[in-house]
């Protein structure tokens, strides 16, 4: 390549015709340099620097448009368009410096003294629509004023064209000593290819650069890569089945298939290996075809998603959010599949690349990293039963022995696994490339003995307090152990070996249906193969106690469970039929009762394996969606589960199910509920609460309270009168330590004739904060004081409402903060009790404050996911009320609304129980009519439910489509 000067000859007349029709690069180069050529006036060679600004934009904006109707109507994938758009800028790029060289020194070469140079991935000519234009000015060592002042020229005019260009202005040796000292800069510098310039120049910093890199070695730079991959996968999410992932920085994205070429690129020479996905690196013989030919899949799936986010969002996006997926998906082709939509198939197809990515680095990065870094400085040596047994050590690390064969042999797959995980010894890279490329052989060893028995051996692993048995095959000598106990690691370590393999899915097939599957919610963070093998890790650490200040309700129940095997097949199956449409919990467990006996578990196992996946949903549903102060709740729960080992099973699988979604979902109040409902059910087990006490427990109730009352002083009169105001109801509702509470309150309220009062206890150990409010009763009043809380920014999450014998109201609340904590900063008590109290005098307009601000707090990403308003209305939950659940929405004064419509149909609500999951809102209300009765008519029944429906429907179209083009829309039909 040589300099070129503006005025040097183009086929132009020869090719501007034809750019009419088709674009090319080359026709987008004349047709520029002809417009520039025809704007000059008069004998000037160039036209000014706004007119050259508005041609170079003009056809900028025409290859731009050109490259994404192409990509959108499907003509191009993801890796051709992202070329083209880096052919195109190299063109540009060309014209502006011959232009900007013409401009500045029409009568010298001003591009024979620079080498314009595309570094990074611009380098490797590739370049999605938003990203920087990466440039590299290489200069002489001591570059004149003429230079420095053509760079600065080339700068500006793409900075006001609106492109973003990342840039250096070096000498050939500030780019040595720069690419010494800084990995990145090495890293960028590796695709550095001249654009425009001085051949001579570039040729020189090539070879240097070469020599450079062969001197320093790739032990460093391999090193430093592998650091950097694992500090970038620390920010971005260690797990690759994050439900919104960056699709170039996280795990499985583009830049670990970046990583890989640059470490392979460095290694072997940047001569030898142009592009990791060319058939001149397959022939090197590091991949088989079918890898590279995955690998290439993977790749360009990656590149079009990119390409498709850069598009719809119009800037440079490479985060996969909510709102991105379903539009992103549409684009691609996914639509609804069976029982599954679009966009859960796109994101399993995600998911999948991205697990295909990590295996393709477990592959290709053992070769590299040997050649790299030579042999590790282990001297450990395989003793005679490991070798027995068909393996040796390298690197300190296991591996099959030579002539061990994974194809012919797939049981030495699980064997190897177990030999490491009982001898605490690592897996080589080459043993982890061997097991993904024969995983396929592992369906051979579904109903194989050996097999399962190791299996089980890898999920469930030993009792804390027990040592682990050593592994031999049948036949083969007792091994004798030479080495000092390791740290041994826990279950999800074998599970995601045996899950990023595929040997999971090879051995359980309907593991393999769960692979990647997401659910298009924001309550689940994870995939649900990723989220199963997290509960499976949790189980771990409550048995060894490593989690007993945060979910202390369990640790007492894990260390003493029976039927561990049970337990942890349990959990491993729980969410095995998410997916398949219809009632996964059934679904699961006939999969239960059809895989357990095949993997080695006796009938009872297999039986108490199948319940537990069946009603895995039954204590957190009740526990956090019903009234467990009503006896007939306990009750119910005791008739299903009926054995308290069955009990504490079932405590536990729904604990680790609850926290494996993500750590936010559990919190104190969540232990607190589970852990109360636990003890009442478990105390029904052992003979205790038949319904027929009743009446003697509110007699005892009140009995105790008022011999406390007693020793506290208060008069006779006043015990009597307190004893007097509650119905039953309220007596079995609280303990003597809040009623004491409710007495000394509404004693100080009497005594002063407070028309309200307000009292407010942080309860940090249950992460809520009580509000307790007596008040004169009204219709509506629960639901001021609901929409009061949601602008003070609280959320109720549980609530007990009594209307004393007197006419007033005793309502008891719980409330958390955004975050799901105790709502206790003073300030916020203060706003929050102001705020309440400012409802009830009615000098505060509930409704017109929350429509202001729901908008405002409706966030953009979550607006694509769908919430189906759902009223659900049970007379057989409770032997006193009916049970009203509303799903909808999750938003400010949701609750308000809820509660004025009840309000609205004449009904009495008792006790209000609230429980988010993600976007997802349920609110469970136990309400009487006014005569104080169930509400039993079928066309009241009827009434009640489509008026909440109806509500619900119309706030979830404002938010999903906008409140100014609802109210539109809705003012056109009126």
């Amino acid at each position: 390549m040589t300099s070129t000067s503006l005025s040097d000859p183009f086929p132009v007349a020869d090719i501007a015709s034809a750019a009419r029709d088709t674009l090319t690069p080359q026709s987008f180069a004349a047709g520029l340099a002809s417009a520039l050529r025809e704007a000059a006036p008069g004998e000037q060679a160039t036209p000014g620097r706004e007119a050259a600004l508005a041609i170079f934009r003009r056809h900028l904006g025409r290859y731009q448009a050109e490259i994404r109707t192409r990509f959108e109507s499907r003509e191009i994938k993801g890796v051709p368009a992202a070329k083209q758009l880096a052919a195109y800028a190299d063109e540009l790029v060309r014209a502006l410096a011959r232009f900007a060289s013409e401009t500045l020194a029409p009568d010298d070469d001003l591009l024979g003294q620079i080498a314009i140079t595309a570094t990074g991935g611009y380098g490797k000519r590739l370049l999605a629509p938003f990203s920087d234009i990466d440039l590299l000015f290489l200069t002489p060592e001591a570059p004149s004023p003429e230079v420095l002042a053509l760079v600065e020229y080339v700068l500006y005019f793409l900075w006001d064209l609106g492109l973003k260009v990342g840039h250096a202005t070096r000498s050939i040796q500030q780019c040595i000593e720069q690419a010494e000292a800084d990995t990145t800069v090495r890293t960028a510098l590796l695709d550095a290819r001249l654009l425009i310039g001085n051949p001579t120049l570039f040729a020189m910093f090539e070879a240097r650069f070469i020599v450079a890199c062969v001197e320093a070695g790739s032990a460093r730079f391999v090193a430093d890569k592998r650091a950097e991959r694992t500090e970038r996968h620390r920010r971005f999410g260690d797990s690759p089945y994050m439900v919104e992932p960056n699709i170039k920085e996280g795990r499985g994205g583009l830049r670990d298939m970046q990583t890989l070429y640059w470490m392979c690129r460095y290694s072997f020479g940047t001569r030898h290996v142009s592009d990791l996905l060319a058939p001149d690196f397959t022939r090197l013989g590091l991949l088989t075809e079918q890898e590279a030919a995955r690998a290439r899949r993977s790749w360009d799936f990656l590149w079009t998603v990119r390409l498709h986010l850069h598009y719809v969002a119009g800037r440079a996006e490479d985060r996969l959010t909510f709102d991105m997926q379903p539009v992103v998906g549409g684009r691609m082709g996914y639509t609804r599949h069976g029982r599954q939509n679009g966009v859960e198939r796109f994101m399993r197809h995600y998911f999948l690349t991205a697990r295909e990515v990590m295996r393709l680095t477990h592959v290709l990065e053992p070769t590299v990293m040997r050649l790299s870094l030579g042999p590790a400085a282990n001297t450990m040596k395989a003793d005679e039963a490991m070798r027995d047994a068909g393996f040796t050590l390298l690197d300190g690390q296991i591996l099959p022995a030579k002539g061990v064969s994974f194809d012919e042999e797939p049981i030495r797959m699980l064997e190897l696994l177990e030999w490491s995980r009982n001898r605490h010894i690592p897996i080589h890279p080459l043993a982890r490339q061997q097991l993904i490329r024969w995983e396929r052989r592992a369906a051979s060893l579904r109903e194989d003995a050996h097999a399962s028995d190791i299996f089980l051996t890898l999920l469930c692993g030993d009792r804390p307090d027990e040592r682990p048995h050593r592994a031999r095959r049948p036949g083969a000598k007792e091994e004798t152990p030479d080495q000092p106990e390791k740290k041994q690691l826990d279950h999800a370590h074998w599970l995601r070996i045996l899950n990023e393999t595929g040997l999971l899915g090879a051995l359980i097939p309907d593991w393999s249906r769960i692979v990647g599957q997401m659910q298009f919610d924001t309550y689940h963070v994870f995939t649900v193969d990723e989220h199963t093998i997290e509960a499976i890790r949790i189980l771990g650490c409550l048995e060894r106690g490593k989690m007993a200040d945060e979910i202390s309700v369990a640790y007492d129940l894990a260390r003493d469970i029976q039927s561990r095997r049970a337990l942890y097949m349990a959990v491993l199956l729980h969410d095995i039929a998410k997916g398949r449409g219809g009632d996964h919990s059934e679904l699961g467990s006939e999969v239960a009762l059809e895989l357990c006996p095949k993997l080695g578990l006796s009938g009872e196992e297999t039986e108490t394996v199948s319940w537990l996946v069946l009603h895995h949903l039954l204590l957190s549903h009740t526990a956090f969606q019903r009234d467990i102060d009503d006896p007939k709740t306990i009750l119910d729960i005791a008739d299903v589960v009926q054995s308290p080992e069955r009990l504490r099973l079932l405590l536990l699988l729904t604990i680790v199910d609850m926290r494996a979604v993500s750590p936010r979902v559990w919190n104190a109040w969540k232990a607190t509920l589970l852990r109360e409902l636990y003890t009442r059910v478990a105390e029904v087990l052992e003979g205790g609460l038949a319904t027929p006490e009743r009446d003697a427990r509110v007699a005892h109730s009140k009995a105790m309270l008022a011999e406390l009352m007693e020793e506290d002083g208060v008069s006779q009169p006043d015990i009597e009168h307190f004893l007097g105001l509650g119905y039953a109801s309220y007596w079995l509702s609280f303990d003597q330590e809040t009623q004491l509470r409710h007495a000394r309150l509404i004693r100080e309220a009497d005594a002063c004739s407070a028309p309200f009062v307000i009292e407010t206890q942080p309860l940090p150990a249950r992460g809520v904060t009580e509000v307790t409010i007596h008040t004169e009763d009204h219709p509506g009043l629960f639901s001021q004081i609901a929409g009061a809380m949601a602008l003070a920014g609280a959320s109720i999450v549980d609530a007990r409402i009594h209307t004393l014998t007197n006419g007033m109201a005793l309502d008891t609340l719980w409330i958390q903060d955004a975050s799901g904590e105790a709502f206790d900063k003073p300030e916020r008590l203060a706003k929050l009790s102001h705020s309440v109290e400012r409802a009830l005098r009615g000098d505060l307009d509930i409704r017109a404050a929350i429509a202001e601000s729901a908008p405002a707090q409706m966030q953009m990403r979550t607006r694509a996911i769908h919430v189906p308003p759902r009223v659900v209305i049970d007379n057989r939950a409770s032997n006193s009320y009916t049970v009203i659940e509303i799903n909808g929405r999750d938003r400010p004064g949701l609750l308000f609304d809820v509660t004025g419509a009840l309000n609205e149909q004449k009904l009495q609500i008792a006790s209000a129980h609230i429980t988010t999951y993600g976007v997802r809102a349920v609110d469970v209300f136990y309400v009487k009519d006014l005569s104080g009765m169930k509400v039993t008519d079928e066309r009241r029944l009827h009434d009640i439910r489509e008026r909440l429906l109806t509500g619900l429907r119309h706030v979830e179209a404002k938010l999903t489509t906008g409140y100014a083009a609802y109210d539109m829309v809705r003012a056109m039909q009126a």
